[in-house]
Formats: C-alpha cells, sequence, structure tokens
C-alpha cells in the first residue's frame, strides 16, 4: 500500500490552488463540492475560474506562487505545467506538514486525490496511487454501472436511525450483527424501490424485536484455496467480511487474509514440520471458547477444510459442544494447482482415476498402500510430500511404476510464485534439489503429466511478492 486512503473534511477551511487553467478548474471544483474555501493563486485564471470568481466562490491573488502564500492553508493542489513551480510548492508544503498534490506528479505528493464514486454520504474512492489514473477512472466508470444511485438514500436513511440502534444494543457486535442483516434485507429492498416510508416503519418494527442479550457465538469453517484470492467462493468473501476472529492457517496467503474484514482479530494457528504454532487440539478448545463468548469465528484453512485439513475434527468438537457452525468449501490444492499447471488429473488417453494421498514423514517413513497406488492409468495428488520426495518416487517404482513415470512438482501453485518442474520418478528428486523449491508444493505423477508442456497456460510475474507467511 503506497498511499494511506482517508477522507479529509474541508469544509469550510481554507485550502490553495496553484495554477488557473482546466486542470486547477477541475480540482477548485471538487474543492468546492466538498465545503472548502478555494484561493487560487495564478497570473491568469481560465474563463471558468473567472465566472466563479466573479460569483465569489474563490478567492484569487494574481501572482506566482511564494511560500508565504501558504500560511493558514490546511491543504494545496499543485496544478501548473511548470515543473519548477510544482517542486517549490511541494517542498515549501512538505516543510509545514501541510497535505500537497501535484497533479501528475505522484513522487511530490503527500496525497493523491483518487476517482470518486459519490453516492453522498457514501463515497468510494479508487486510486491507482498515481501509477495509472486512467485505469482507476475505468474502475470507477464500472462501479458507477453497478452500484444503484439509491444507495445514498440507503446511507442517509441508516444514518438518521444510527443512534437509536446504538442506544438499544449495549453490545457492540449484536448492533453490527442487525446492521447486517438489516442493509442486506428488506429493509434495503424497500429504499432500492424508493419506498422509504415502508423501509424506516421495517427498520423501527425490526429494532423493537430485537432482544439487548449478548450476541450467540458461530464457527465459519472456510476453505481459502489454493492460493489466489480469485479462487474464493462468494460464500467464502461474505463470512470473512462479517467474522470477528479470524483463526488461520500457515498456506493462507496474505493476499486472500487482507480480504478478511479490517479490525477483526486475527490469530496464526499454522502448523510446520516440528513447529506447531497451536497443537490440533488446542485449536479446537480455541474455537469453542471463542463462540461460546459470543464471537463470530472464521476458521481459514488452505485448500478445502475437508481434504487433509482437519476440518472434520474441528468440527467434531465443534458439535460436541453444541456450536453453531458453518463449512464452505473449497477449490482444494490438487484440482486447483494442477489446473493452473497445465496437468489435467483425469484424461481419455492418460488416466481413468485419479487418488490423493498426504506425504507427511512419520520416523523417517511413509506408510502408504503401494500397491494401490501404483496401478496404471492412474493419477498420483500427493500433499505435503516435498521432504520425503526421494522415498515417494522410490517406493512406487519398487511397486510397479516405470523409473520413467512423468512426475511433477508444483511450488505455490495458482500465485504469482508459482513454479513447476517436471521429469520422472527417477529425475524429480534432484530436480527438485536443484530448483530450491519451498513448501507450499504439491506432487503429481502419472502420466497426464506429459501435457503440462502442451497445456500451460498461466504465466506468473517474473518478480512477483511473496504471498505466504512463513
Amino acid at each position: 500500500m503506497d498511499f494511506l486512503p482517508i477522507f479529509i473534511n474541508v469544509k469550510n477551511q481554507p485550502c490553495l490552488i496553484v495554477g488557473g487553467g482546466e486542470v486547477a478548474t477541475r480540482k477548485t471544483m471538487l474543492l468546492l463540492q466538498a465545503g472548502a474555501l478555494v484561493s487560487i493563486i495564478s497570473p491568469e485564471l481560465d474563463e471558468q475560474l473567472a465566472e466563479l470568481l466573479t460569483q465569489k466562490k474563490i478567492t484569487h491573488c494574481a501572482e506566482h506562487f511564494q511560500p508565504e502564500h501558504l500560511e493558514d492553508i490546511v491543504l494545496v493542489i499543485a496544478a501548473t505545467n511548470d515543473r519548477a513551480t510544482n517542486l517549490l510548492v511541494s517542498e515549501s508544503a512538505k516543510q509545514r506538514r501541510i497535505p500537497v498534490n501535484v497533479v501528475d506528479n505522484p513522487d511530490l505528493c503527500t496525497f493523491i486525490i483518487p476517482s470518486i464514486v459519490d453516492r453522498s454520504p457514501m463515497l468510494i474512492a479508487v486510486s491507482s496511487s498515481g501509477q495509472s489514473p486512467v485505469l482507476a477512472r475505468q474502475l470507477r466508470a464500472h462501479l458507477e454501472t453497478i452500484i444503484p444511485g439509491a444507495y445514498a438514500r440507503l446511507a442517509a436513511i441508516a444514518g438518521k436511525f444510527r443512534q437509536q440502534v446504538k442506544q438499544h444494543f449495549s453490545h457492540p457486535e449484536k448492533r453490527r450483527i442487525f446492521w447486517e442483516r438489516i442493509l442486506q434485507g428488506p429493509f434495503a429492498e424497500m429504499v432500492m424501490a424508493g419506498k422509504d416510508k415502508a423501509a424506516q416503519d421495517y427498520l423501527l418494527q425490526s429494532l423493537q424485536n430485537e432482544k439487548d442479550d449478548a450476541p450467540q457465538g458461530e464457527v465459519y469453517l472456510v476453505g481459502a484455496g489454493p492460493g489466489s484470492p480469485d479462487l474464493l467462493t462468494f460464500r467464502a468473501l461474505r463470512l470473512m467480511q462479517q467474522a470477528d476472529v479470524v483463526v488461520y492457517d500457515r498456506l493462507v496467503s496474505s493476499a486472500i487474509l487482507d480480504m478478511v474484514r479490517r479490525d477483526a482479530t486475527r490469530i496464526y494457528a499454522g502448523k510446520e514440520r516440528k513447529c506447531h504454532t497451536i497443537p490440533q487440539e488446542s485449536i479446537n478448545s480455541l474455537l469453542v471458547r471463542l463462540a461460546k463468548e459470543g464471537k463470530r469465528v472464521l476458521r481459514l484453512k488452505g485448500g478445502d477444510p475437508f481434504i487433509f485439513g482437519r476440518g472434520g475434527e474441528e468440527i467434531e468438537t465443534l458439535s460436541t459442544h453444541n456450536i453453531p457452525f458453518q463449512v464452505v468449501p473449497g477449490i482444494t490444492a490438487a484440482s486447483g494447482v494442477a489446473s493452473y499447471a497445465g496437468i489435467p488429473l483425469t484424461h481419455r488417453d492418460y488416466a481413468q482415476s485419479c487418488i490423493f494421498v498426504t506425504g507427511h514423514l512419520k520416523n523417517n517413513s511413509i506408510d502408504l498402500d503401494w500397491p494401490t497406488l501404483a496401478q496404471p492409468n492412474q493419477t498420483i495428488v500427493i500433499y505435503m510430500g516435498l521432504l520425503g520426495l526421494p522415498v515417494l518416487c522410490q517406493q512406487l517404482i519398487t511397486h510397479g511404476l516405470s523409473a520413467t513415470t512423468p512426475a511433477a512438482i508444483i511450488q505455490q501453485g495458482t500465485t504469482q510464485t508459482q513454479k513447476v518442474v517436471v521429469g520422472s520418478l527417477q529425475t524429480l528428486p534432484d530436480l527438485t534439489t536443484a530448483a530450491n523449491l519451498t513448501p507450499p508444493t504439491l506432487i503429481i505423477v502419472g502420466e497426464v503429466v506429459k501435457l503440462h508442456q502442451k497445456l500451460a497456460w498461466f504465466e506468473p510475474s517474473p518478480e512477483p511478492p511473496c504471498f505466504f507467511k512463513d
């Protein structure tokens, strides 16, 4: 995040525009809309600014900018085509700790004016941190088409009842739950339809029917998918936005965690080999305790919680303690990572079945049903098998698969750090060591791996950010 998105109250506050042309006019109109007292510093004014001056909506000083012009100013915008003037405005404002924007010069700015979707009192600001203003405007145009103008009335009506709702509920969590339900139900639909009085009556009746008791806790067991936030389900995202607490695993990427409600408490419960931050039994107990405290708890797990995610153990504990819960499936690594690697798990010409196993080592050995795995026309997907890869490959060869059987290992699949290494059962361990792969990884064994070179479509960025927690 290059800039902190904030909203500044400039109503009746002195703000300065340096420049008198078309761009200065646009910025002036924006400040006037926000109720600012606008002064213009420029030897000349364009026709629109001159008209505003005639109407006494702005003040004007027909001079070149000097640092003294910043006296008592709370915000300044430089909108000239002269680099030296813009630089002087920027440096002078920064010395006085006055917020400054230099149009089309993000390196000289301490704040950026975003593209705005105005549904006052609802405002949506879109910014590219100065990197692509056109892209920001295009996104704003898209938002304009999908956010009804009635959202302005919806926010205004809700605001009228905010204090009354606050007084009704002594528990802040119960208050938030009430508003979430109201704004997603008939009240909002009535406002959208123009039935404002009916909507207000419905809100009051709903409030009267609500008891001021402690909120009931609940647990959401949610699959976060293999890594890319684009692969989250709609339901997962909705629950992520309303949870009070999130208990998350190591394989949940930072990009996905950033989509959880901002003020939710975050508890890391990741597990690595020989390093369990919180033992599984303690995680189970934690979920129960938080729910009994009235919290809405998001248990966020990489992939799908019911495929090598121990989700069944967690909800079994919740059920024993009569804790309400929901389960939201996620795209498991097998399907997500294989798809992004261009390796279909089944194919009429190569594999008619697929089997998932976990490759965790125990006592330096892997106890799997090798004869069942080493079958022709079958794809084997191995979770968490990086450390035991040499043993896995050797055992499959020992139990009947050819040493030349195609095999692949994928690091951090579906993300911009994805790396795919392809070889055979005989060569894959050495290739993996040479590639210096790190968890999380997924191993795929079978003839379908041959299709990777032909079907690979995903091209990660050459210098991506790392989305995964240590």
